[in-house]
């Protein structure tokens, strides 16, 4: 628009004149029209075809076709649908007035209404004129939608039941000759209707129809032939005030430009009895089309001989122009209502007393669109199906699709369909994933639960993975080991349950590690896993389901069968499976067989069957009826701790990059060993030299941390400077992790302790894993430090705690069995722009059992109110957990689902509690504690976030109100 509005800029040669040329339709086109909210541009033509446009990102200059190579589209607009319903030329498209729906009209005498979020959906085709149907235009409240015909006829559809209202044909009676076109306009306080081509006293005018009854007292006079269109300016106005004058009480009034055949333009304001302006002469032939600029002061006219005219109008000639609130005041006088209309179903009801609300209601249909175009561009069809819809739903569309036939006698018949039995337990749950199965997701538990078979070949070749060699720096695989790594079996099922367990969780591990590398969690990816303790089997056994056993032959064998589960390896370092202390010491005492090397590939089934003490494994006698249960004695708390190496490298650190090299043993001085420690942080290398060996190291940008043989622990600057003295642990290390300036301990005796080194302050202090592994027969599976020093403990069993160091308490913040996890349903919370955070410390540790509760959702047939509260308590559980670990992106992650998922069930207590604390109280006083921050983001700029969603929800706009008013005021404080 600059060249056409500016003189210095048409004569500016680096500004473009034409931005895009689209050749894609097939004969002429007659209307072009923007949406409302100007993301689309609808087009109608002689080929019968309405193209919507939206424009694309751009991707190089690309040539007007037929054109010389100077003319080159600089924006480019592709075609997103082409509707195809009319049998004729389609002479006008015109939007609703919040883009729910647009109409198109045309020569074969019908209107179609199109939904323009679902394109190409039709939802009704309006059939009634006699004549070629010319013109369109939308009531701006949203009831009605009116067309004008060649068939002298002008008629009013309501919007609620697309049914014909009025039908108006008195002052076009005396009308002869036709006209191009009939663009009739509705003014946009709704009060008027504005026809073409109407005729009084055989004089051509424009006939003003009154919304009120439908009266045709009123009509705008003057052109010497047909008015071929009426263009009402979309603002409203007021008269301007004088400078100095007191404000007088003013009328508002609308203006409106008319357009003949007798090639003039002519407009008027309704405060005046006679036009503002007529322009004569414009054009060499009829006018065609009227278009008013968005702030109201600018006008575009085009004509049957090609050109357009821009005119340019000044606020003293038409008056000030009146905003969003005033505007809307207005409409809530003369309607009861504001025009933000939210869903097609309130249409005739919904009363919205704020402007804002309607902001966002707009942004909400919107997303709705885009959320629908993405699905139709991006599932594949299978899933489109199943994902979106309940299982109910599946069954009654397959039953909408029944064929149905009448026999010679005139009988009924339908022909069968065949419906998959849709009940969860014979449906494979893989069919719901249109996200890939992770392992260790509750998902592909369930799936290889329902693939166990009874054959212990099969139970094999699904989960357990050959493990490779150890490497030849790494020490040879102690016996216990082996012992370690096997599950007792009574019957051929309980071995294929022991393998998902075993192999599902150290995989779990990985796919973590692969998806994101943090710094927090680069124990998890290096060499240093040997140091983490893996999966106690023997503890896992009792949990198989015995009883399903349908072959009586496998339970008459009363002896144990042992079988060796190999983990699989991690990413980087193989994983080590330490043994539980437990296992050690009964075989030293029984001086248990060596169990012969183990090849590559899975076991064979003749595993050697090792000695087991009585005290270990007790066997109940086992008969038929009852199935053999292995009870394992509590263990006594000993963790794994990594054995010595002669050497090895780890990378402790990606951004910056950070790697260290441990040499034990390198020289001797004075009797003693000395190792060497060698970093090097992005082509920078420091070196130093310790007494002991080293076991294991750790590290983070900031802080390199190394446990030696002698139970000491060193922490070094990022230069290699000591910050701190040996620190002497009560026992040997067993895991050490370091995040950003926090170190932590996890020593053999099970304890746990947190230092932060800048500060040179204790964070935890000798905790003792007691409490979180007593009466579980489990062991630590993974452990991890956050950025904000939080430690957190994996157990085998699914669980994961935080110590919360404030509260000097252990607190559950993830457990893969809990049926919460797979029954939340909360996916239509999720805003379509934001991924699920796959980054932070809550997701790692509660590794991808997110996705997958949200599709086992969709299997379980849970009725609303229960889903309701299982998903309101994962969710609060969400928010918790996030607090605790100290992660603010993740906090503010689930805080907004969380006022989705309240907004959409219409929790209106809970809602406005949450409101309350981000608020805050409005007046400080001494008593007053609240904390204006959360882990580091402002509450007040949360609540800004949380407000647009409420939005969303006509049944709080007083809360909406009431808050976005508190928060104007405090913004200035």
């Amino acid at each position: 628009m600059a060249p056409i509005l500016r003189e210095e800029d048409e004569k500016n040669e680096t500004i473009p004149k034409m931005l895009c040329q689209m050749d894609n339709h097939l004969a002429c086109v007659n209307c072009v029209r923007w949406s409302n909210n100007g993301l689309y541009l609808a087009s109608g033509g002689d080929d019968k075809l309405i193209m919507v446009w939206k424009r694309a990102a751009y991707i190089g200059p690309s040539t007007v076709f037929g054109s010389s190579s100077k003319l080159a589209n600089v924006e480019q607009w592709r075609c997103v649908t082409i509707l195809r319903s009319h049998t004729g030329d389609v002479m006008d498209v015109a939007w609703s007035p919040h883009d729910a729906w647009l109409a198109s009209c045309s020569v074969d005498n019908t209107i179609v209404i199109w939904n323009a979020r679902k394109f190409p959906e039709i939802i009704a085709t309006l059939r009634g004129h006699t004549g070629l149907v010319k013109g369109l235009t939308w009531d701006p409240v949203g009831k009605y939608v009116a067309s004008q015909a060649d068939d002298r006829n002008l008629k009013v559809w309501r919007t609620m039941d697309w049914q014909l209202e009025t039908s108006i044909t008195k002052p076009f009676d005396e009308c002869g000759g036709t006209t191009h076109v009939l663009r009739l306009s509705w003014s946009p306080d709704g009060q008027y209707l504005v026809s073409a081509h109407a005729m009084n006293n055989s004089g051509p005018t424009a006939q003003i129809i009154e919304r009120d009854g439908w009266k045709t007292n009123m009509d705008f006079v003057g052109h010497r032939k047909a008015v071929t269109v009426v263009k009402f300016n979309p603002k409203i106005f007021k008269k301007k005030q004088k400078n100095g004058s007191s404000p007088k009480p003013s009328c508002p009034y609308c203006c409106c430009a008319v357009g003949s055949k007798d090639r003039s333009v002519s407009v008027w304001l309704t405060c005046l009895k006679r036009p503002l302006v007529v322009i004569h002469e414009l054009f060499d032939k009829s006018i065609m089309d009227i278009s008013w600029t968005l702030n109201g002061l600018g006008i575009l006219v085009c004509s049957m001989d090609g050109t357009v005219a821009y005119l340019d109008f000044s606020q003293d000639e038409l008056g000030d122009p009146l905003n969003e609130d005033e505007k809307n005041s207005i409409h809530q006088k003369i309607y009861g209502k504001s025009l933000a209309i939210t869903t097609e179903a309130q249409l005739p009801t919904t009363i919205i007393e704020n402007p804002e609300m309607l902001k966002y209601q707009q942004q909400k249909q919107q997303a709705e669109q885009r959320s629908a175009a993405s699905r139709e561009t991006h599932t594949p069809k299978l899933t489109s199906v199943v994902n979106g819809e309940s299982l109910e739903d599946i069954r009654k569309n397959l039953l909408k699709k029944q064929v149905e036939t009448r026999t010679p006698d005139g009988r009924r018949r339908i022909t069968p369909l065949c419906i998959a039995q849709l009940d969860t337990g014979d449906f494979s749950p893989a069919l719901f994933n249109s996200v890939p199965i992770l392992p260790g997701s509750t998902m592909s538990s369930q799936l290889t639960q329902q693939l166990t078979s009874s054959d212990s070949n099969t139970a094999n070749s699904l989960s357990l993975k050959p493990c490779p060699e150890p490497t030849a720096n790494a020490a040879p695989r102690p016996a216990d080991d082996a012992l370690h790594k096997e599950g007792v079996n009574a019957t051929a099922t309980t071995l294929s349950a022991v393998a998902n367990s075993v192999a599902v969780k150290p995989n779990s591990l990985t796919s973590a590690a692969k998806i994101e590398p943090m710094k927090a969690l680069d124990s998890r990816f290096t060499e240093r896993s040997k140091a983490t303790p893996g999966v106690a089997v023997s503890s896992l056994v009792s949990l198989a389901p015995l009883n399903r056993v349908k072959d009586a032959n496998a339970l008459k064998d009363p002896k144990p069968r042992i079988t060796c589960l190999d983990s699989s390896s991690d990413s980087e370092g193989k994983m080590k499976a330490p043994s539980l202390a437990l296992n050690k010491r009964k075989i030293e005492m029984e001086g248990g067989e060596v169990v012969e090397k183990r090849k590559k590939g899975r076991p064979r089934k003749d595993t050697k069957i090792l000695p087991m003490s009585a005290a270990m494994l007790q066997t109940a006698p086992t008969t038929d009826k009852d199935p053999p249960r292995v009870i394992v004695p509590m263990a006594v708390l000993k963790l794994p701790t990594p054995a010595p190496q002669k050497a090895f490298t780890l990378q402790v650190s990606s951004d910056p990059s950070v790697f260290i090299e441990v040499e034990n043993e390198v020289s001797t001085a004075a009797g003693s060993r000395l190792s060497r420690l060698k970093c090097n942080r992005e082509g920078k290398v420091w070196e130093t030299v310790l007494t002991s060996r080293v076991l294991t190291a750790a590290g983070s940008s900031d802080v390199i941390g190394v446990a030696c043989e002698d139970r000491t622990l060193s922490v070094f600057s990022a230069c290699g400077r000591r910050l701190l003295p040996a620190i002497l642990l009560q026992a040997p290390m067993s895991t050490l992790h370091c995040s950003g300036c926090y170190v932590m301990a996890l020593t053999a005796c099970a304890t746990l302790s947190v230092w932060d080194v800048q500060k040179q302050s204790v964070l935890v202090k000798n905790e003792s894993l007691q409490i979180i592994l007593s009466g579980t027969d489990t062991t630590v599976s993974q452990s991890l430090l956050t950025r904000h020093g939080v430690p957190v403990v994996s157990l085998a069993n699914g669980k994961s705690y935080c110590f919360n160091s404030a509260l000097g308490t252990w607190n559950l913040i993830a457990d893969k069995q809990d049926s919460l996890v797979q029954c939340a349903d909360y996916r239509n919370c999720i805003p379509s722009q934001e991924a699920m955070l796959s980054s932070g410390p809550l997701a790692i540790v509660q590794g991808h059992s997110l996705n997958a509760g949200r599709q086992a959702s969709r299997l379980s047939a849970t009725p609303h109110l229960l889903q309701q509260g299982m998903t309101l308590a994962y969710l609060e559980n969400q928010m918790a957990s996030a607090l605790t670990l100290k992660s603010g992106p993740e906090y503010r992650h689930w805080l907004l689902i969380y006022a989705r998922f309240l907004v959409n069930e219409g929790s209106q207590y809970r809602l406005r509690e949450l409101c309350k604390d981000l608020l805050g109280p409005v007046h400080k006083s001494a008593a007053s504690v609240w904390e204006t921050t959360v882990l580091g983001l402002r509450k007040r700029d949360l609540l800004k976030e949380v407000l647009p969603v409420i939005g969303q929800n006509l049944q709080f706009q007083r809360l909406f109100t009431e808050y976005q008013d508190q928060l104007e005021l405090l913004k200035n404080k």
